[in-house]
């Protein structure tokens, strides 16, 4: 037996992540870390997909931002799983995802990446599910040079894991 096939794929070693394959829908509100004060608040759709291509575990996550104003923004983050990881190398970052551990309660999922168009910027999140799988909680703290300069809080709930079928593309009515 080769030494791929002994080891854990993404549906093995990341169930976490597994369990959040599907369409979310919530509001992303960013503030200014040394006010508190809100400076920028949206609607979203994440669309999560698990796929296995050419021998590897591949995640790809395509996010739609709606505004009060009409505007729209749509962006891809194609990754692929390796060594207990997700990992992200596109046009706009690069970093990583990984299960807590320890998480007594399989509950919780960290990502770092740096912003490739923005040198000197990186930040953590912190993805805190619910045990139903239905509802979760996200934490961004952005860091440049060093130093938390805005915090992003993200609340969505569960659409659908049939994220092959939706074709709803109108703004979430959240």
């Amino acid at each position: 037996m080769t030494e791929a096939l002994n080891k854990p794929g993404v549906r093995d070693a990341m169930p976490i992540l597994v369990s959040n394959e599907g369409v979310w829908e919530g509001w992303y509100r960013y503030y200014d870390a040394a006010t508190g004060k809100l400076i920028d608040e949206h609607r979203s759709r994440l669309i999560c997909r698990l796929f296995h291509k050419d021998g590897v575990d591949h995640y790809h996550q395509t996010n739609h931002y709606f505004w009060d104003d009409g505007r729209v923004d749509v962006r891809d983050f194609p990754a692929w799983y390796e060594n207990g990881r997700i990992w992200w190398d596109n046009d706009l970052i690069k970093g990583w995802a990984a299960q807590m551990q320890p998480d007594d309660f399989n509950r919780s999922t960290c990502l770092n990446w740096t912003r490739k168009d923005e040198p000197g910027i990186y930040l953590y999140e912190m993805i805190q599910n619910n045990d139903a799988r239905t509802h979760r909680a996200r934490t961004w703290q952005w860091f440049r040079d060093g130093l938390c300069y805005q915090r992003t809080l993200i609340d969505e709930k569960f659409v659908t894991k049939d994220w092959a079928n939706f074709t709803d593309h109108s703004a979430p009515k959240i």
